[in-house]
């Protein structure tokens, strides 16, 4: 049986998409395991002549990578960490407990944030960090990371700590629970699926954010993986294997936790479904 033509073509068209999506990201893989530059000129998109996985060793050794690694990752994950948990005590003081004549309003002040671009704010970042002295600290990093990431982040778990049913805290009440109790093991459980969304997305953005880190901090050994593969590139000039492997390094641990991460929502919103 034929298929129609109208069902064809979107298909035709995400595949063209996945086509051009891993196109780069295959010359960098096997760029990562070429010998020289001349190597990858010639053969772009071809396998290697000989497989140099000395270029991991030396660029994971050599040029720091290993530092600049995990700078990057436990700064991403941290203050992704506490984002989603201010952003769910935040959301869940607007949703489930009205202030009278001001909920409205302190849920307004909060989404203002999102009207203003971060780059916008570079400056007065900028001269609050280095008033407060923590110039060139992570301390730098991790608070804007923090606070810059809020705004979205209570939108979104507002608006899924809007459809859990009130009833529950009614119960919880009757049962005598107080406030904090009644967040922790009702809301909170509950509320999986968006926190797992905010780390996701908090998470890639602070892993992947260059301005702040470049310019806020100047060690070598705090430097982030984005900031720190600028040296890289000096320090190697035009050894674009080397260069390849450092991007290989930034890119694949983040595939590597956004399919795991993707799976957990999948699973928290059938266990949501089948709860409610």
């Amino acid at each position: 049986m034929a298929i129609p033509l109208r069902r064809t073509i979107p298909h035709l068209f995400m595949i063209a998409y996945v086509i051009i999506i891993l196109v780069p990201f295959i010359f960098i893989l096997f760029s990562s395991f070429k010998a020289n530059n001349t190597e990858i000129a010639t053969h772009p998109f071809g396998l290697p002549k000989s497989w140099e996985f000395g270029n991991y060793k030396e660029a994971w050794v050599k040029a720091k990578i290993n530092v600049y690694f995990f700078n990057s990752f436990y700064l991403a994950f941290t203050a992704a960490a506490t984002g989603v948990l201010f952003s769910a005590a935040t959301a869940f003081a607007i949703t489930r407990m009205k202030f009278k004549r001001t909920s409205g309003w302190i849920y307004q002040f909060v989404l203002i944030g999102m009207l203003i671009p971060g780059n916008v704010l570079f400056i007065a970042q900028y001269l609050l960090v280095q008033k407060l002295g923590i110039l060139d600290t992570h301390w730098s990093l991790f608070l804007p990371y923090t606070a810059g990431a809020l705004p979205f982040s209570v939108l979104l778990v507002s608006a899924f700590m809007k459809s859990i049913p009130h009833e529950l805290e009614e119960a919880a009440v009757v049962d005598g629970m107080n406030v904090f109790r009644m967040f922790f093991q009702i809301i909170l459980p509950l509320t999986v699926p968006a926190l797992v969304t905010v780390f996701i997305v908090n998470f890639l953005g602070n892993w992947n954010e260059y301005l702040l880190s470049f310019f806020f901090i100047s060690k070598d050994a705090l430097r982030t993986l984005p900031s720190g593969m600028v040296q890289f590139r000096d320090a190697f000039q035009t050894n674009y294997a080397l260069v390849c492997t450092g991007i290989v390094f930034s890119v694949v641990p983040v595939l590597v936790m956004y399919a795991f991460l993707q799976r957990k929502i999948i699973e928290g919103l059938t266990a949501g479904s089948v709860k409610g």
